[in-house]
């Protein structure tokens, strides 16, 4: 094979490797893609965002300002899933951010613009200080969290964001997979301290360890996520 051709294909198989979010699964129904998930900007041609501090960070719109068409209703304490079109391709944590929308705003009116946001989830690596370090997300279809059952009633964003690590070894190398879903909380006993709120552009570095990773060699013995720790109730 020419050494051209073998770079054309490694340029292909890197981009079917890339994903997006476009469904929800909510009591066992799968919605319409994009039905209360934003439509991202990566809709069709599926890359990810590489510049932390670009305002894509919020939620990757396609078009800011123009919500998904439905708010979906979910209990505190229940799962809410995203689908992942056409699975997750890459190396890299997961994890989930919320925002309530403030008085007068809804999910679908809610820019989630500011200091807003606060971590529900985040997951590692198992396997560090060998070469065969595996992450729980790998090759998923699917990616759920749990709305924390101590959460405030009302309205919110939920933003999922998945970080590839593969081509973290330098500045802008890290892809980030992001969307967020308009959600209705109902059934929370509103007792949740979120502590620091972050925004989003604003709560990560490029040079952050969590972005700025060498995944392969040497073979890293750590990983630190980016972003404040998950709350709790």
């Amino acid at each position: 094979m020419k050494f051209s051709q073998a770079i054309i294909l490694v340029q292909v198989a890197a981009v079917q490797a890339h994903y997006t979010f476009p469904k929800s699964v909510l009591n066992g129904v799968t919605s319409a893609e994009w039905a209360n998930i934003r439509t991202t900007e990566n809709h069709y041609s599926h890359g990810p965002v590489q510049d932390v501090t670009s305002a894509e960070m919020t939620c990757y719109e396609l078009n800011p300002g123009s919500p998904a068409p439905q708010i979906a209703s979910v209990a505190a304490g229940s799962a809410f899933t995203f689908t992942v079109d056409s699975s997750i391709g890459h190396p890299g944590p997961l994890q989930f951010y919320m925002a309530k929308a403030p008085s007068g705003k809804t999910a679908a009116t809610f820019d989630g613009k500011g200091a807003v946001w606060f971590k529900i989830y985040q997951d590692g690596p198992s396997g560090l200080g060998t070469s065969s370090i595996t992450w729980p997300s790998a090759g998923k279809t699917q990616v759920s969290v749990t709305i924390p059952k101590c959460i405030a009633n009302g309205d919110y964003l939920l933003r999922v964001e998945h970080i590839a690590l593969h081509s973290a070894s330098s500045v802008g190398g890290a892809q980030l997979y992001i969307a967020c879903a308009q959600l209705t909380v109902t059934g929370g006993t509103g007792t949740l301290k979120t502590g620091s709120l972050v925004s989003f552009p604003g709560a990560y570095k490029a040079t952050d360890p969590g972005i700025l990773f060498q995944l392969y060699y040497p073979v890293p013995t750590s990983y630190v996520n980016p972003g404040p720790a998950p709350v709790t109730c």
